[in-house]
């Protein structure tokens, strides 16, 4: 009878660990959509980054947008008010890649937006960003052309985990890029609320 109720005791605990963690991972992985973009060189078409706020916690959220170049080097960062059930529309060209730090266009590179609680008037990605869930991100890719056209796919963007270690890294390099670009480096909101 002992041997029994230890078994059980110890199903019950793994069971519960399980719950515990499985709960984080779910919280932490909707606040943290990556996507890509390429192909973002003259001749080409725009590709276009649209951001929603569905509303499942009613309220502002800031869309905290980190872009990255192909070699792994911030190049903009923004943060973008979301209102509630509102789009926004952000092009790539225009929008995300137009201010580079470096003053170098990149024209392939990675797209992070943190869904975060609205922490200033504007959102401000570079401290204390507080994830919360649940803003969605969908982005326009602009493929290899085929001749002279340019065949465009669309993919909503992928929920990643998003650690404490990111999330100060993010911070860190987005507050650098305020300091040191003098206006360089940081993207603008697009359209919409």
């Amino acid at each position: 009878m002992q041997i029994s109720r230890w078994k059980f005791l110890s199903l019950a605990l793994v069971l519960v660990g399980l719950v515990i963690v499985g709960a984080g991972v779910a919280s932490a992985q909707d606040v943290y959509k990556v996507n890509y973009f390429a192909n973002n060189v003259a001749g080409a078409p725009d590709s276009t980054v649209r951001i929603d706020n569905p509303g499942v916690t009613y309220g502002n959220l800031c869309a905290m947008i980190y872009v990255f170049a192909a070699d792994q080097q911030l190049t903009e960062c923004c943060g973008c008010v979301e209102t509630h059930n509102g789009l926004r529309t952000l092009s790539v060209k225009t929008n995300l890649t137009s201010n580079p730090l470096t003053g170098v266009v990149p024209p392939n590179g990675v797209i992070k937006v943190v869904a975060a609680a609205d922490n200033n008037s504007p959102c401000d990605p570079t401290s204390n960003v507080t994830p919360k869930a649940n803003l969605r991100a969908w982005v326009t890719h602009i493929q290899n052309p085929v001749g002279t056209a340019y065949p465009i796919t669309e993919t909503e963007s992928s929920d990643s985990t998003l650690g404490a270690t990111e999330l100060a890294n993010l911070q860190a390099q987005c507050a650098f890029v305020n300091i040191l670009g003098s206006g360089q480096g940081i993207c603008s909101c697009g359209t919409g609320d």
